[in-house]
């Protein structure tokens, strides 16, 4: 029987690079594959943690949903929806935060970032942290643990979390027999954290990242800012230790990527590597480019779409709810 796979990506700022390879792009090679029952789905919630404004945060999710169909995902061959579509998902969030211990939120890697940087500061150590940003541990367990995801991919840095349903879970259950899943993470090879434009991870927060549709003359300009070193043109290069090859295989042919190989092993200078990187994302951007486009202009046929995948999405969350408040007690 295929396995139920789920992934969420957060209305925060523009999609990039980094989230296409990362978690898109294995996410629809998953789905296609026949091999699991997808579920993939717009974590607007997850954003209210850090956007506050109306508009904003409207248009990032709806850019969210309009990316994953720009890029090819079949609505009908996963349940597609949007978080807050999904009532269900926020009550189990509550249930579940009764059984995840303070502690195991100090823990969390958001949280502690957030502390470490206002230390740092000479801040108190809680300025600017909301109670969504420090239980958000416990909505992404709600996320995955109500439809029994057994596997989630994600970045190296999120594995975490994963843990952390895992904890969640493992406490319901000892308390009331076995109801939930214990999901597993899987990490895609070679691209688990993908520098950014200055070296760094590839993240909103370093404001270094390439969005993911941007226009052709924006899109090479950046391409030109990823960070290299002096070596030059004729020296050997390793493709293995190079983000502009990294970035270039994910929208390259095979064929193009083995020449590019060859070039990095004979001495390749790096504005002729920026360049071919240009030619080859540009040319994969070019039909998902304007169907973003479309979409966005149209928010009644993206609302339709997740409407309907809330329908699935709803008829998986709802009777699971049913079945958990049983066993806590509740009359239903």
């Amino acid at each position: 029987m295929a396995k139920t796979i789920l992934t969420g990506i957060k209305p925060t700022g523009q999609i990039h690079l980094g989230n296409y390879i990362g978690a898109i792009k294995p996410a629809l090679e998953l789905a296609d594959s026949g091999e699991y029952r997808a579920a993939y789905f717009v974590a607007d919630y997850h954003g209210l943690t850090k956007i506050h404004d109306g508009a904003e945060f409207n248009e990032l999710s709806y850019g969210i949903a309009a990316t994953w169909l720009a890029l090819g995902l079949n609505p009908d061959k996963v349940i597609f929806y949007r978080q807050s579509d999904i009532p269900e998902i926020f009550e189990l969030n509550w249930i579940l935060s009764c059984f995840a211990s303070k502690g195991l939120m100090n823990r969390a890697h958001a949280y502690k970032a957030a502390v470490e940087a206002n230390k740092i500061a000479g801040k108190d150590a809680d300025f600017g942290v909301n109670m969504g940003l420090f239980n958000y541990p416990v909505l992404m367990a709600a996320d995955i643990l109500m439809f029994k995801a057994e596997v989630v991919p994600v970045g190296k840095d999120q594995i975490q979390h994963i843990e952390i349903a895992r904890d969640i879970a493992e406490s319901f259950n000892h308390h009331y027999g076995e109801t939930f899943l214990l999901p597993e993470y899987t990490v895609q090879k070679d691209t688990a954290v993908l520098p950014g434009l200055d070296g760094r991870k590839m993240s909103k927060s370093y404001n270094n990242t390439i969005p993911l549709f941007e226009e052709p003359g924006k899109l090479q300009k950046l391409i030109n800012k990823i960070k290299t070193d002096s070596r030059p043109p004729e020296a050997p290069k390793d493709p293995q230790s190079s983000v502009l090859f990294m970035l270039y295989k994910e929208f390259a042919s095979e064929l193009e990527v083995e020449n590019m190989r060859a070039e990095y092993q004979k001495g390749i200078g790096w504005g002729e590597v920026k360049k071919e990187l240009f030619h080859a994302m540009n040319r994969f951007m070019e039909e998902p480019r304007e169907k973003y486009k479309e979409l966005m202009s149209s928010p009644e046929t993206v609302d339709k779409i997740l409407q309907e995948g809330a329908e699935k999405a709803r008829a998986v969350s709802a009777p699971f709810l049913k079945e958990i408040k049983r066993k806590i007690g509740f009359s239903v």
